[in-house]
Parts: structure tokens; C-alpha cells; sequence
């Protein structure tokens, strides 16, 4: 067509947060979380045809690092299409080890149902201080392949780095980079190959603002998306301990 609260949107969301990589707090705790942004990009893409989204979910982690969660928002990707929102279901496990942030886990994208493209992803991310990595991999998709795509488990992929730091009185700098490819992404994205998306993010507080671009080419480029020129997102969020 990414914090824990959001998996999806982790590179954008963890480089707003001004920090490169956040584990769940292993606190055996249930989390609520809300948001409104102007634009809501993933891996890169408008998924609002860069209109405004209203966003939440709820999550809970365990002691033992177990974790699961849903969120859910506004979609738009055109005048004619059926798509109205998006609703994400997640879980997976979050450990230290040997002075690495580790986390693995399963994500579900599931959209209106006159669509017909959810899809499924398993996910392991990495991190160490301010520095993480990422990788994400489809599963499973109840999409229809047209002749010549490939939408088996594995032959569609998301990979990322991100780095984030402080500057002093709580205002958090995050840069990313990341590259999709694959059938796949090809269909559900609307562009003509793989591509790469890069963001530089400022926060505070809850506040958020971001500087995103990406090389995409095809109908994801054209306009009503726009989504190789540089866009501004600006966002708010809040987390409700429940």
C-alpha cells in the first residue's frame, strides 16, 4: 500500500520515540495507546492518500517477555478502492541476551474484507545501545497471485536499520533506512520494483515530526500518493495504562 504498541510502523514510530530499539517492559502489565497524525506513512508509503488518521490499540506483555497486541486505523488508497481501515493483530517474545535486544514474533494485517489482502509476517529485530536492525518476512497472504507473481511465504521482504539518541531536555533524534522487495510488495504497494524508504525524526513528549522519502517508482508514485517526493508527518500519541 511500524514501539511495541505498533509493530508494523517500528522504524518510524522507535525513530520518533528518539530511540532505536524498545522491548516490552516485562512487567506482566496491559497498555492502551492512541494517536492522531496528519499522514500515516508505513515502510515509507502514504496509507492515507496523505490524509489524517486517528489510531489506537491495546497490548500486554508478561514477566517473562511474551507479549501480544492490536491496533487499528483509518486507510485510504483511492476514490474507488474498498479499503477503509486497518487492523492489526501481533505476539511475540523479547529477551537480552549477551547485551543484544532480541524480538521475534508474528504480525496479521487484516483490512476490510471485500479486499481480500490480508497478510501475515514473521519479524526478528536486533538491537545494541542506540543502533537497531530489522527484518521482516511474509508468511501468508489470502491475496490472489495474477500470472508471474510469486506470493509464497519468504519471497517477499522488509529489511531496516535505525539509530536514535537524545539531545538534551527530553527531545529524541531517530534516522532510518529501509528496502522492500518482492512480489508482493510489488502488488499490495502499487510500485514497480523493490524500493528504499528513509526518514530523519524529531519527538518530545508526545509529539512527533518527520522528514520521509523514498525512490519508489510506478503507480505508487503518481498522484494522490506522491510517494517519491519528500513528505512531512506530524503526529501525537499517548499511552493509558489500564
Amino acid at each position: 500500500m511500524q514501539n511495541m504498541q505498533n509493530l508494523k510502523r517500528f522504524a518510524a514510530l522507535t525513530a520518533l520515540a528518539g530511540c532505536a530499539f524498545t522491548a516490552p517492559t516485562h512487567a506482566g502489565e496491559l497498555s492502551a495507546n492512541a494517536s492522531v497524525t496528519n499522514n500515516y506513512i508505513w515502510r515509507g508509503l502514504t496509507q492515507t492518500e496523505n490524509n489524517s488518521a486517528v489510531q489506537g490499540g491495546i497490548d500486554y506483555s508478561s514477566d517473562s517477555g511474551f507479549y501480544a497486541g492490536t491496533w487499528v486505523s483509518n486507510v485510504n488508497y483511492g476514490p474507488s478502492d474498498v479499503y477503509s481501515y486497518e487492523h492489526d493483530v501481533y505476539g511475540g517474545y523479547a529477551f537480552d541476551a549477551g547485551g543484544v535486544s532480541w524480538d521475534v514474533g508474528y504480525l496479521y494485517y487484516n483490512y476490510d474484507k471485500e479486499a481480500e489482502f490480508d497478510f501475515g509476517e514473521v519479524y526478528l529485530r536486533a538491537g545494541i545501545g542506540g543502533f537497531s536492525a530489522a527484518a521482516y518476512v511474509l508468511t501468508n497472504t489470502e491475496a490472489d497471485e495474477a500470472p508471474g507473481q510469486d506470493f509464497g511465504a519468504g519471497g517477499t521482504y522488509y529489511v531496516s536499520a535505525d539509530y536514535g539518541f537524545e539531545v538534551g531536555d527530553g527531545i529524541g533524534i531517530g534516522l532510518h533506512m529501509g528496502y522492500h522487495d518482492g512480489d508482493f510488495a510489488e502488488a499490495f504497494n502499487g510500485s514497480d520494483s523493490g524500493y528504499y524508504d528513509y526518514n530523519i525524526s524529531l519527538s518530545k513528549g508526545g509529539f512527533g515530526f518527520m522528514f520521509t522519502d523514498t525512490n519508489v517508482s510506478g503507480p505508487a508514485a503518481d498522484g494522490g500518493y506522491d510517494n517519491d517526493q519528500y513528505k512531512v508527518v506530524v503526529s501525537y500519541s499517548v499511552d493509558i495504562e489500564l
